[in-house]
């Protein structure tokens, strides 16, 4: 039998030397010398990068398959509602809350207190929503008529929606207890396990269209079996890894068990906290249903083409320094918790804003080579370019939140994201009645309107932040922005001149437009690399110790 204050087994790493936190004791456990955030960052990024290309790969398939209708604005309207509530209650609230207590147990008590505080979160987490997953699919058409009261006057597309919203939202539950397993993953730098899974469901959705769809009267409902079939796949995917690490959760419910009190009390405030993005993503997706039809899908592809680099990137990022975060302040380091948020915030504007520019200049024929076929014709190729150039104007401020949040949970000093996420859902529901009950901008303006309270999200973080003292801008910056200025300039010009005019590609086959996409993005990362790499920017510049 193992000893329960031994340690489970790390990851490979290069320098095995073992140290000890400056809490750490007889009782506590020792903990490797821990790979570098770049590092860390890259293999979850590599991982993520896989998953999100097979992603856009299944939206491809989705939009040349289906296009955009009815029955894809009510498939992805049902399947907005468990994801929507996943990122916020399981990957939003639940790990910004769980992972710094994780954390801190790991650092300062033994194995046995680990576990059991597991086993605990697993009984309550579960049974919360396997309970609200019993409630939903069984008044499924009580449920579905605020969400989708745009569908109301077509019977026929509403009860398409309330058919496919029961067969997706137990995905809600077998998500979250996936994500659960992800998050004490991540807390011991076991990044690429929790960074893979997500493939799973870009698999299912891809198989089911081209597989299950023939074998039902309305083709999408074999979406939604799709979902449900990802859920149970990834949540018995990352098992095996947790049973070899000794940390298998066993549900076991302790009344009043210190930990878990703790993360409910950050969970609470944080389920709004962290994730208003997702909150009025949402919520454009409920007032698409209101416009005409093809709006949610229209909005649906966008965000998707936008959540590319988001998710590849910010994601990547947010995930090694929460647990890093969470680490330098139990070790109370106020100066490295400062100077980690600070690379952070640099490593996001290196990625965020070239991507950025190259989602707006290459919107037309990135959305033409992916999407246009006889389902999805040149008027679809104009709608969703407009929302995705809205969406992206915001891109640098959806990374930053991904950032400066964890600034603020790693504390666990949920009141003040709270305070700023009603601020910035009031001036995005604001900005949505502007836009498109007034300018009457239709789904464009809920883009815009979103992309617009990021920023004021974002800043009002960072803005908290260096109040508090917790952050402030280190050594360099000036230096910084010329570098990031300069190769952005020089990469727009050259992608703007490759690209040329985007009418043009409709004229094109699929190889030939797929191979000047190449040319372009390829020819505009090298433009960009180049330049910082000539204004003297160093990979090595980037390195830190988790």
């Amino acid at each position: 039998m193992s000893d329960p204050n031994s340690r489970p087994p790390e990851p490979d790493k290069h320098d095995n030397d073992l140290v000890q936190t400056p809490a750490a004791d007889a009782q506590t456990q020792p903990v490797k010398a821990r790979p570098g955030l770049l590092r860390s960052s890259a293999i979850t990024g590599s991982m993520t990068f896989f998953s999100r290309i097979l992603g856009l790969v299944r939206d491809v398939v989705l939009a040349r398959v289906f296009g955009p209708g009815d029955g894809a604005d009510a498939f992805f309207l049902a399947f907005k509602i468990p994801n929507f509530l996943r990122r916020l209650f399981a990957e939003g609230a639940f790990n910004q809350a769980f992972v710094p207590v994780l954390s801190e147990y790991r650092s300062q008590r033994s194995l046995a207190d680990v576990q059991t505080l597991i086993n605990v979160v697993a009984a309550y987490l579960g049974t919360i929503l396997l309970v609200i997953s019993v409630v939903v699919v069984a008044a499924a058409p009580l449920v579905a008529w605020p969400i989708a009261y745009g569908f109301t006057d077509e019977p026929v597309k509403f009860a398409l929606f309330v058919d496919m919203l029961r067969i997706t939202f137990p995905y809600l539950f077998l998500i979250s207890m996936t994500a659960f397993a992800g998050s004490i993953l991540n807390s011991y730098d076991r990044f690429a396990v929790p960074a893979i899974t997500p493939s799973l469901l870009n698999i299912s959705l891809i198989g089911s269209a081209l597989l299950l769809s023939p074998y039902f009267d309305q083709p999408e409902i074999a979406l939604a079996w799709g979902v449900m079939i990802a859920g149970i796949s990834q949540f018995l995917f990352q098992l095996p890894f947790l049973v070899r690490m000794q940390l298998m959760p066993k549900p076991k419910f302790i009344r009043g068990h210190e930990g878990v009190s703790r993360i409910l009390r950050l969970m609470v405030p944080a389920l709004f906290g962290v994730s208003v993005s997702q909150i009025n993503l949402l919520l454009d997706t409920v007032i698409a249903s209101l416009l005409v039809s093809g709006s949610v899908s229209w909005l649906y592809f966008s965000e998707r083409l936008m959540d590319l680099p988001l998710g590849i990137f910010a994601v990547a990022i947010a995930t090694v320094v929460l647990p890093s975060l969470s680490r330098r302040h139990a070790e109370k380091s106020a100066q490295e918790f400062a100077a980690l948020l600070d690379w952070a915030f640099r490593l996001i504007l290196l990625i965020a804003i070239p991507a950025s520019l190259a989602l707006v200049l290459l919107a037309q024929p990135m959305i033409i080579t992916l999407f246009q076929n006889d389902n999805f014709d040149a008027y679809d190729v104009t709608q969703v370019t407009s929302s995705l150039q809205a969406y992206s104007i915001g891109l640098t401020a959806f990374m930053a939140i991904k950032v400066f949040a964890p600034g603020y949970y790693a504390r666990q000093n949920t009141s003040t994201p709270v305070r700023i996420g009603i601020i910035a859902m009031v001036a995005n529901m604001g900005l949505n009645i502007l836009f498109v009950f007034v300018l009457d901008m239709a789904h464009t303006g809920l883009a815009l309107a979103t992309s617009l309270a990021a920023f004021l999200n974002a800043g009002l973080l960072l803005l908290g932040l260096q109040r508090s003292g917790v952050f402030h801008f280190q050594r360099g910056w000036g230096l910084f922005l010329v570098r990031m200025l300069l190769a952005n300039v020089l990469m727009s010009i050259l992608v703007v001149w490759l690209a040329g005019d985007w009418q043009a590609w409709l004229d094109w086959g699929i190889g030939q437009r797929a191979g000047m996409l190449a040319l372009v993005c390829f020819g505009g990362m090298l433009t960009y690399l180049a330049a910082l790499f000539l204004t003297g920017m160093r990979p090595a510049d980037f390195r830190r110790q988790a």
